[in-house]
């Protein structure tokens, strides 16, 4: 298959993109180790996989805003498997838009740490499997909500900034380890339409036929795990550092 063994790490996979790209990477034949704030959340994904590939998808329960989860999560994986080959750094603490001074001060702490705090601590616990791969390879899921004048107006000031510092610590992490032979890419959708996998959405009905997509049809996540397998199958000379859509 065209990933077998390939062993992916994926944070924020018990709903949407994140249940989306852990099931169609198993499918493919990788071993996805995937995490959620619960270890039932995560479990809820790994019994929707149909066939065999359910196998191949292992769950955890990491809160990305609590450090000693984080390392705990690490540990664990490190337990199932002596290398990592992709890291999917894709939980993020959503907040939605209101007023600043609406959200909590624990809400304004847990969306920076568990999106911007989360995702340094992820790949600093991670590096060492990541380190032991002949392909190592580490995807940041940043979104228009990192980029400078893109934030959308139904997301709160703090999730922005946590988006934004992804953003940052993804652009120096790619410049860092990228001497190491590891290599670091980050996607910026806009908002996009979450297909299922198993389903006939998720072949792309439309795509090969040469159909032109309506006007405001949504980016789907299958494009986006294009993308993804896109880049990691690249020779190892082969740097991409980002992925940035335009919203039709």
């Amino acid at each position: 298959m065209k990933f077998e063994n390939l062993r992916v790490v994926m944070t924020g996979a018990s709903r949407d993109f994140g249940r989306a790209l852990a099931i169609g990477f198993a499918h493919l034949g990788a071993e996805v180790y995937v995490s959620a704030r619960t270890v039932e959340a995560a479990e809820r994904t790994r019994t929707e996989v149909l066939g065999a590939a359910r196998d191949r998808i292992h769950a955890f329960g990491c809160d990305l805003s609590d450090p000693a989860e984080i390392r705990a999560f690490a540990r664990q994986v490190g337990e199932h498997t002596d290398h990592v080959d992709l890291l999917v750094n894709n939980g993020a603490r959503w907040l939605d838009g209101m007023e600043l001074e609406e959200a909590s001060d624990a809400q304004i702490v847990e969306t920076i740490e568990s999106t911007a705090g989360g995702t340094v601590l992820m790949v600093k616990h991670f590096l060492p499997l990541l380190r032991l791969s002949s392909r190592p390879d580490i995807v940041n899921m940043v979104a228009v909500q990192g980029m400078g004048g893109g934030g959308a107006p139904a997301v709160h000031e703090a999730f922005y900034a946590a988006k934004s510092a992804q953003a940052g610590f993804a652009d120096i992490l790619s410049r860092r380890l990228r001497p190491s032979g590891v290599r670091v890419f980050s996607l910026f959708p806009p908002d996009f339409a979450t297909s299922d996998p198993r389903s006939a959405e998720w072949e792309g009905i439309g795509r090969e036929t040469g159909e032109i997509p309506c006007p405001d049809e949504k980016l789907t996540t299958q494009a986006l795990f294009e993308c993804i397998a896109y880049a990691v199958e690249q020779p190892r000379d082969c740097y991409i550092r980002s992925f940035h859509f335009e919203p039709r």
